[in-house]
Order: structure tokens, then sequence, then C-alpha cells
């Protein structure tokens, strides 16, 4: 079975990038499930129920999120879609589920979303909460978006899955990495997977304003960049009856 994860979608040029290029990276690759990260869809960073839909009518099966899951106050209705979840580590009580469990007829993908608190929001421990979801889910077949900052603990979290989950992938940081690999032989991994949208940009963001905040220290009015779009993803391919991840490669679409 093969499974297309894409990275963080940025605003409206990187929803209507991802429906120009969605359906032939599809047949290109013959996909099975795709899965977005969405949280950054709709113009200004967050998710709402417009971007959200833009996303899934172009076929995506499920779409994960962050830390701005929440970003948006209309974003709250989203997370009545099963499709649409949000990081399972966020206290109990929050709105919105963690995993989506799809029934794909022949066996059941769990797609999990989780996001880590290495400079990021103090929310429940991340290593603790997997262990946790892998005690209740009854296939093997496991796909972990681990929303993070530091790379150190998405390296952690890989190896603390290897052999447990079918794959682990990163995102948050907008930069896709090359170091894609298929841990103990069975997990497929990457740090980050990278984004969609605007190539010339500072993570979707246009230079100047991102530049200026950083070089002068005043507060700036980020707007999204202009420009000719890219794809960032990975596609694995995995045995469904073992969850094991034979094959994992990196795409750039421009």
């Amino acid at each position: 079975m093969n499974l297309l994860f894409i990275g963080d979608v940025v605003g409206k040029s990187g929803c209507d990038f991802l429906a120009k290029k969605l359906n032939q990276i599809k047949r290109d690759y013959n996909i099975d499930i795709t899965v977005v990260n969405g949280e950054n869809s709709a113009n200004g960073n967050g998710i709402t129920k417009a971007s959200a839909e833009s996303i899934l009518n172009c076929g995506v099966d499920v779409i994960t999120t962050g830390n701005h899951a929440f970003k948006r106050r209309e974003s709250m209705e989203i997370y009545d879609n099963d499709a649409i979840i949000r990081p399972y580590n966020y206290p109990d009580g929050c709105i919105g589920k963690g995993i989506c469990v799809l029934d794909m007829g022949m066996c059941s993908v769990a797609v999990v979303n989780l996001m880590g608190t290495v400079y990021l929001d103090p929310l429940d421990n991340p290593f603790t909460a997997v262990d946790e979801i892998l005690s209740q889910l009854d296939t093997p077949n496991i796909i972990v978006d681990f929303h993070a900052e530091a790379t150190a603990e998405k390296k952690a979290m890989g190896y603390h899955l290897a052999g447990k989950v079918t794959a682990v992938f990163g995102t948050h940081t907008h930069v896709q990495t090359a170091d894609e690999a298929i841990l103990e032989e069975h997990t497929g991994y990457i740090t980050d997977v990278g984004m969609t949208g605007p190539e010339n940009s500072v993570l979707g963001v246009s230079v100047k304003p991102a530049v200026d905040r950083l070089r002068f220290r005043f507060p700036v009015r980020f707007s999204e960049a202009e420009g000719e779009c890219f794809l960032n993803g990975v596609v694995i391919n995995f045995d469904n009856k073992t969850g094991k991840c034979t094959k994992i490669d990196r795409i750039i679409i421009r």
C-alpha cells in the first residue's frame, strides 16, 4: 500500500497549488492514502472551515494539525469532522480527536497526530501519550505526524517508535530534511517533511518583513509570500498485514 504525506500547506496559494498538483502525484505514485498537514492553510496561519474544505476537496483523506490547530476562532467547528485531527496530547476535555482510523476494506490505517513540547506549548508528554495510543490501537498500520520544533525531539520520537509504527513524519519547521530512513527495518522516518506554498519565502512568509523582524527586532505584519509554489512530501510503501514500511521517498514538486 502506498501513502502520501504532504508537509504544511501554507495559505491560499499553498491550497491552490495542492489542488493543481495532487491528482497527478497520486497517479504517478499509485497512492492509496493521502495525509496533509493543514494547520497553516488559512491566510494568516491557522486552519478554517474554508481552507480545510479546500484540502479535503482535492482528494485528501486526513488533515493533521499542530500548534496552530486552534489559532482561528472559526476553526473550532471543523473538528467535528473525523478526518481532521489535532495533536492527541492536548489536555483531556479539549475539542477534537488526535487519531483518525481509516477503514480500507482489506485493512485499517491509523493516523496519529502528536505535538512536541520542546520550545512549544507545554502539552502532555508526547512519549507517554503515544505509548497510551499504541496500547489502544488494534492495527499494525500506524502513521504518526509529530509536529515539533526541536530536531532532537523528533529524532528521539523516531527511535522511540522504531519497530512499533509504520512511519513517523516530522512537521512544523517547513524545511524538508534529507534524512529519510527506515528505522529497525520497519518504521519510515523523516525529521521534517517540509511545506507546500511559495518557495521564495521565509517558511511561506514574504521575505522582507521576515528579515526585518529578525534584523531589527521590531514588530512587523507578516504576509503570505507571492510567486511560484512548490510541494514537499514523502511517499512510503508499506505491508498492510504487518505495518512494515518497505520504502520511503522524498518528493519536491515545482
